[in-house]
This record gives structure tokens, C-alpha cells and sequence, in this order.
């Protein structure tokens, strides 16, 4: 790596971390502040760094239009992967990916049980968003001003007795979503199957997916299933790393 290189790198990480005068940059490369200024010119002329009006240099917007692109190109669905097989190894039960597109929870991914009977869902296919644990979560991280929107406009099919039925009750249950940072489907979408899901977010900390897994509850009750929440929300964090957030950050949903 060329030197000038290796002291643009240096720079940029030191800004990562505050911002910095010319004095400080020039002890910390420990060269002369006509070689750190001739540097930063260069990197101000593209975008990568900026200076306020007491000449302390900051971060510029090149970076983070790279680290957008850099988002956008990573493929929620390959990166996720070994971290669900890992899942469905681990629990032996039926782990689904699933993202909030046009209005709709879609499953983009999905590893079966290994020993029980098959969910009716299919890689594809959307989940309804009252009745399933993916479909409440990507919901509950949607602005809280469309909530409303997008439970009236719901049409309620009635899946089990246990199944929402009405906007007032979504929309509550959004809140608990919301609250909890992770959603249940008690028995709503299928008659004896339980299922959890927690949101993947990207390094913006914007919700991009939803993780879940789903049981018969002849194999695990309820509380059983509850049990196995750290363990999928471990999935979903390594996933979220994956695409660039920090496990510091705050996890609390949007809304």
C-alpha cells in the first residue's frame, strides 16, 4: 500500500471516530501539517471530508453515499442463509425469511423441519401481515403514522379462532410488537403451530427482514416455543451484522 494511501485510510478512520484539526491529524500520522493538508484537500475536493468554520474536519457525504450503495448491494437472502441453516440446525424446526415489499410480507427464504410436519408456506408467496409473526413485525417497523392505513386496509381472514379480526386489535398488537421488539403467532395463522419472529436490520438500523420459527405445538407449547426467543433472535442479530449494523445500538422499532 502506498504511503499517501496508508494516511488517507488513517485519516478516514480517525474522522470516523470525531471530528479532528489539522494539529491533531498531523500528530496522529506524525508528519508535517502541510503533508496532512495537502491529503485533506485532495479527499475535500471528492467529497470524503469536510472542515466547519473552526477548520475541524469531519466525515464528508461521498462516504455515506458509498456506504448506501455498499448496503444496497449486500443480498439480505445470501447473507442470511447460513445463519438460517445454522437456526433450522440447531432447533430442528422450521425457520422462514421473509421482507416487506409493495405492501406485502413476502417469504424469500425458508429451511423445513427436519422431523415434523410442513408449514403451508412457500418461498414467494406472501404471509398475511395479521397472522403471522413475520407479517407483525415488518408491519410494527413501518412508520407509525401508516399503521392505521395498513391495518384498515387489511381483510381479516379468519385463519384459526384465535386469528385478528379486526384493525383495533392489529393495531394494538403493532404496539406490543413494537414494545417488545419481536412478535408471536399464537396459534393464528394455523391450528397447534406457535411461531416467533424478530426483525434483521441493516446498518442504518432500518428493519429489512423478519426472522421466525414455527412449531407444531405437539412437539412445543407455547411457552416452549417463547423459550427458544434468544436463540432466533441470535440468528437475526448475526444476520444484521452481516448487513452492517452495530449490536450497541438501540433495538427498539420503529414506529
Amino acid at each position: 500500500m502506498s504511503q499517501s494511501l496508508s494516511r488517507a485510510l488513517t485519516i478516514l478512520v480517525s474522522l470516523g471516530e470525531d471530528s479532528r484539526s489539522l494539529d491533531q491529524l498531523a500528530t496522529q500520522l506524525g508528519v508535517h501539517k502541510s503533508t496532512v493538508l495537502r491529503l485533506l484537500q485532495t479527499m475535500e475536493a471528492q467529497r470524503f471530508v469536510t472542515h466547519d468554520s473552526q477548520h475541524r474536519y469531519v466525515l464528508g457525504s461521498r462516504l455515506f453515499e458509498l456506504a448506501n450503495h455498499a448496503l444496497e448491494q449486500r443480498d439480505v437472502r445470501t447473507l442470511a442463509r447460513p445463519h438460517l441453516t445454522a437456526l433450522n440446525a440447531a432447533t430442528a424446526q422450521t425457520i422462514h425469511l421473509a421482507t416487506y415489499e409493495s405492501g406485502e410480507a413476502i417469504y424469500i427464504d425458508k429451511l423445513d423441519a427436519t422431523q415434523s410436519l410442513r408449514m403451508y408456506s412457500r418461498v414467494g408467496r406472501p404471509a398475511p401481515l395479521h397472522c403471522t409473526a413475520v407479517g407483525k413485525v415488518l408491519v410494527a417497523a413501518q412508520p407509525r403514522s401508516e399503521w392505521r392505513a395498513i391495518a384498515e386496509r387489511l381483510d381479516y381472514r379468519a385463519f384459526t379462532d384465535r386469528t385478528i379480526r379486526t384493525p383495533e386489535h392489529y393495531l394494538a398488537e403493532l404496539e406490543v410488537v413494537a414494545a417488545q421488539d419481536y412478535a408471536e403467532d399464537h396459534e393464528e395463522h394455523e391450528s397447534f403451530v406457535n411461531c416467533i419472529g424478530v426483525p434483521v436490520r441493516n446498518g442504518t438500523g432500518a428493519v429489512v427482514a423478519a426472522v421466525s420459527m414455527s412449531v407444531p405445538d405437539m412437539l412445543l407449547d407455547h411457552d416452549q416455543v417463547l423459550a427458544e426467543l434468544p436463540r432466533v433472535r441470535a440468528a437475526a442479530d448475526a444476520i444484521s451484522t452481516e448487513l452492517g449494523w452495530t449490536s450497541g445500538r438501540s433495538t427498539s422499532m420503529k414506529g
